[in-house]
This record gives structure tokens, sequence and C-alpha cells, in this order.
């Protein structure tokens, strides 16, 4: 399994990029900078910011370059020398529901420049200046809520005590025992709150605003340093929390020794926008309001077939018993021919073999299917090569192999990810009609689908009916493996979740439909049904006991479950249908198979 989060290591061939970012990061020589990496939802934004992280700290430290990178990628094209850089990672996200974003800021920023002083051992008077106008300014907005608590909303703790004070002191019901109690709890609040306000009273809060921007770079500039802020997650949060960081951010932008990375998607930020100023008409100026922050847009780039590949190839490489040292050289592989891909190289599996041949032969096997896949998953609506729906299908495509191999059944992987690949992206109606169509089959084969994926894997044209007449379909009929051939009763069994119990659709009399609704009603209660069975045409019978021997293909474990008791009543009256009952009976896997005490004596 994947899990959904960002990291340092390049599956996405996204290097290069990062390593500009971090190079004008570098080569602004202190002068602020702000970037925004930009991109929609699952597109790698924040495995952008962890690569720019990781390219900042390479050149700080004066290591290589990790993924077969090289060295000189390193080495400032500008000439500027490296600075001392502190790293501040904000997630808003995180803070959602329990501080202001705009406060978290701030005290995460301060936090960190009061560690650097402390390693320094130098700055510690500018940086506590700093603070402490930041206490100042949380103070005020803490006294704010004091003042809005006075005038109606819910008192909480120490405000409460304060509001109740003031509102009685409003509509003059208080007494002087209770102004003396007012008093008290005025003076415990400055005394809780006398850490918060250090600020002259008397300040404005522009006045207050200013000397808190000089009162930063100044501290930057005692202790040597650019501070490097990566905001990540910002469109993950709710209008008001993506408004609050913004605001926050605007209060250290274009400040010497700065550098910010904004990671965000634009939709987001422009309804964040449109939502805190409602009833703002103008397009223009809700995108402003964010491109007024940026200097530098940088957006992540699509997804190539051959950067969906890769990718898959990576994860699938990634995911297995390979050593680390052997994972590590193949992602240098992989890298080194991505940034060469002008050459003409096909990046596959063969590619990655040839390259490493000691690879294990279920690994090489993993990695043909995913060349398979990758052009569906780098064009197909609904996907369109995004990494983390990518890492989604991959999981899902582990959770059905589990289930497969849990139920005893044995259905090729190449098979389960083409029927998973269907079930996600095909409409729910063609859907339903390849389950019917499986469900009327004896051996549930969809032979209907030979002529179309001969001619798919021919490159021929293809003019194919309702509901079938999609472009995604057309794609999938020329996908490996071809299934006309193939019992796909295992495969629909092991993702249930998509087929219905019993199909009621085209082909089905009302008579057939009657019993399959009774036994769906009443299971094992065929034994009961002896007349409507008898009266039922042989069409009618086949498509009973084909419906039957599906939902019967759904049983784990086989002594003598109900639905096995429907079989044996449609095959005593009709003998056409006792040589099918059987044959699936045969084939029941050996792990499914357990005995039961009927009373007498072990029977399976």
């Amino acid at each position: 399994m994947w899990a959904d989060t960002e990291t340092d290591r390049d599956y996405l061939n996204f290097t290069s990029v990062a390593n500009t970012v971090a190079e004008l990061i570098v080569g602004s020589a202190g002068n602020p900078v702000s970037i925004g990496v930009s991109g929609a939802w699952g597109v790698g934004k924040s495995s952008m910011i962890k690569l720019i992280r990781r390219n900042l700290n390479e050149r700080q430290s004066g290591l290589p370059a990790s993924n077969g990178v090289e060295n000189s990628a390193n080495a400032p094209r500008s000439g500027t020398a490296t600075p001392k850089m502190v790293f501040v990672e904000f997630n808003a996200w995180l803070y959602q529901g329990y501080d202001d974003a705009r406060a978290a800021l701030m005290d995460v920023i301060a936090r960190e420049l009061t560690a650097e002083a402390e390693r320094q051992k130098t700055g510690m008077d500018h940086v506590k200046d700093f603070v402490s106008r930041i206490n100042w300014m949380r103070g005020a907005r803490v006294a704010a809520h004091l003042g809005a608590a006075a005038f109606g909303l819910p008192p909480v703790g120490l405000i409460g005590e304060i509001a109740s004070a003031i509102s009685g002191l409003r509509d003059g019901k208080i007494e002087g025992k209770d102004i003396e109690g007012a008093e008290k709890v005025m003076g415990q609040a400055v005394t809780t709150l006398g850490g918060l306000l250090k600020a002259a009273p008397q300040t404005s809060p522009p006045q207050e605003i200013q000397a808190l921007r000089s009162s930063f770079e100044t501290a930057l500039e005692k202790l040597d340093v650019v501070l490097v802020v990566l905001i990540d997650d910002l469109d993950r949060c709710l209008p008001e929390t993506t408004i609050s960081t913004l605001e926050a951010i605007r209060l250290f932008l274009f400040l010497k020794r700065t550098a910010f990375v904004i990671a965000a998607d634009d939709n987001m930020i422009k309804h964040a926008v449109r939502k805190h100023f409602e009833g703002m008409n103008d397009e223009a100026a809700v995108i402003n309001y964010f491109d007024k922050l940026i200097q530098v847009p940088v957006r992540v780039p699509p997804l190539s077939t051959q950067d969906v590949r890769a990718y898959l190839l990576l994860l699938l490489v990634e995911d297995s018993e390979l050593e680390a040292e052997k994972k590590d050289r193949v992602v240098a592989t992989v890298n080194k021919a991505l940034r060469e891909g002008w050459s003409g190289t096909r990046l596959d599996g063969d590619f990655i073999v040839n390259q490493h041949p000691d690879l294990p032969e279920p690994l090489k096997d993993r990695l043909r299917i995913a060349d398979h896949l990758a052009p569906l998953l780098a064009t197909a609506n609904g996907i369109d090569g995004n990494p983390r729906l990518i890492k989604r299908f991959l999981n899902a495509l582990s959770i059905r192999r589990a289930v497969a191999a849990a139920h005893g059944t044995d259905v090729p992987e190449d098979v389960l990810a083409k029927m998973l690949l269907f079930e996600r992206l095909g409409t729910p109606t063609v859907m339903s009609e390849l389950i019917r169509q499986v469900g009327l089959d004896p051996n549930g084969k969809p032979s209907f689908l030979q002529e179309w994926e001969t001619q798919a894997l021919a490159g021929e044209p293809l003019s194919l009916p309702s509901p079938w007449n999609e472009e995604f379909v057309e794609k999938w009929l020329a996908l490996p493996p071809v299934l006309s051939d193939i019992d796909l009763r295992p495969a629909i069994h092991v993702g249930r979740e998509n087929a219905p119990l019993f199909i009621d659709g085209p082909g089905y009399t009302k008579a057939a439909s009657d019993v399959l609704t009774a036994m769906k009603a009443n299971p094992g209660s065929g034994g009961q049904l002896r007349q409507e069975l008898a009266a039922l045409s042989p069409r009618d019978v086949g498509m009973v006991m084909d419906t039957l021997l599906r939902e019967a293909q759904r049983e784990e474990r086989w002594g003598a479950p109900r639905i096995l008791d429907d079989c044996l009543a449609v095959s005593r009256l009709h003998d056409s249908q006792a040589g099918k009952l059987a044959r699936f009976l045969k084939n029941r896997p050996m792990t499914q198979l357990e005995p039961i005490d009927n009373g007498v004596g072990m029977n399976w």
C-alpha cells in the first residue's frame, strides 16, 4: 500500500524544476523573493516542496545531490555563495479549527528564530524584541475578543468573567460589591495578559506593524540568516483559514533575507477570495489578490504518458522486496532516462529489466503490467495522470489481490487490473451490462467482446453500439490481456461491491424475475418453488441457473450454503442444468472446501 503523503524521493521527474527554484532562492542574495507553486489537487505540489527543501539542504551542507542528479546541480549558477538558511514549514490545514492561522504562522516563525539565536548564542535581544511585538499583536487580538464578549458573544473562562462584569456596568444593575469584583477580574486579566501586552499602549496598529517588520529584518540581519518559509496545503483549508494565512504572509513579504514558497491550487485560492470578499464580481480583482503576493509563479508540470509509466514503475519497485541500495539504483536509472527524454529512449519495464537484469521475476511481471496501464492512466478522464489518483488505483489493486488470495481465487493480476480500470472509469450502465453478459454466458466468459478486442488490438476503427460507444471503452478493449475467453466471474466476485446480487434487466422474463426475486428474499427456498421452476422455458431455466451460479461464486466456504439448495432444486427439475452445476462444484478451489457435521458423520 502506498501512503498518500509527500516525499523527497523524485518519482515524478520534478528534480530539475525543484533545483531551479532552489537556485532562484540562493541567487536572490538575500533580496526578498516569493514563489508560488501551483497545480490541481494531487499533482505533486507537496512533493515539489520537499524536493526544494532537500536541494537547499544539500546546497547548504555541500552534500552531493540525491536521486542521480549530478553534483554540478548544487553549484549556484549565479556565483553567489549559499547563505545560512533557517527553514519554517507551515501547514495551515493542521491548525484549522485549533488556532488562528495568522497567529500560528507568526508563532512558528518566532520559535524558529529563537531556536536559531540559542544555537548561535547571539542576536537574542533582537529576536526577543521581535517576539514581544508578535505578542502585542496577539494580545491586541485577545483584547478585541474581550471587547466583543462584552457585547453579547458567548463568554469563556476569564473572558466570560470580564464580559459579565462589563455587562452589569452597562445595564446599571451591578452593585458596589460587584464593581469591586469587576476591578479584581480586570486586574487578573492584566496580570494574565501582561506577557502579551508589551508595546506602549499609545502605539497605533499601523506603527506596530511597521515596527514588527523592522524588528524582524533586524533580527535576521543580526543572525545573518535567510528565512525560507515553505507553506503547504493552503488549498485544503476553509476560506477563512486560507485568507488568514495569506494575510499573515503579507506581514513578512518583501522583507530582506526572506523567501516564501507557497504551494496552492489557484482555483481554490480564488474561491477563498470570492468567499471572503462576498459580493465581489470583479474577476480581475480576485486574480490579482493572490498574484500580488507572488513574484515568481511555478506550475507543477503535467505528467506525460512517459512520466506516468515511469511513476508506475518506480512505485512498483518501491513496493517490492528489493534491498534499499538496489531500489536507489533503479530510481537513479529512471530519473536519468527521464532527464534525457529528448533522446527518444522508451522508458518501460523492458528498459529497466535490461538495465537491471537481476530483478526478481514477479517484479518483472508487474512492471510489464504497468507498461500496459500507463497510457490509460495518463489520458483517461477521471485520472488524467494525477499521481494521487494513480496511487489510489494501485492501492485498490493491492486490495483486490489480497481479497482474491483470501478467497482462494486464482485471478491473474493483469485481469484484476483491467477489470478495476473498467470499474473506475467506465459508466455504471456499461459496467452493469458487462456483468450481465458475463452472467448470461454458461462459462462466465464475455465472448461478445471477441470481435471488438480483435479490431482494437489491430488498430482498426470500431463502431460500438450503446452503451459501449465510449472513447474509454475503445482504449480499454486494446489493453492486454484479451478477456473474451476468460471466465470473469472470479474477478467480478472479488470486486463484488460493484456487482448487484441478482440482475433484473433486459433478457429476463417476468417468470424468471419472479423466481429469482423469491429466492433472493428467502435463500434456500428453491424446493418450495417446484411449480414455478417446472413452468419455466428452457431459456429461462438457463438464465436462472446462470444467475444462481454467479451468486454462488460469492460463497467463500463450501460446506452446504443455502444457495446450493436453490441450485439443486433447479437441476432436479431440469436435467439440462445438472451438468452445469456439477462443473461449477468441481471447479471450487480446495481452499474453499470445509467439512460439515450432519449429525451422522463428517461429510464433504
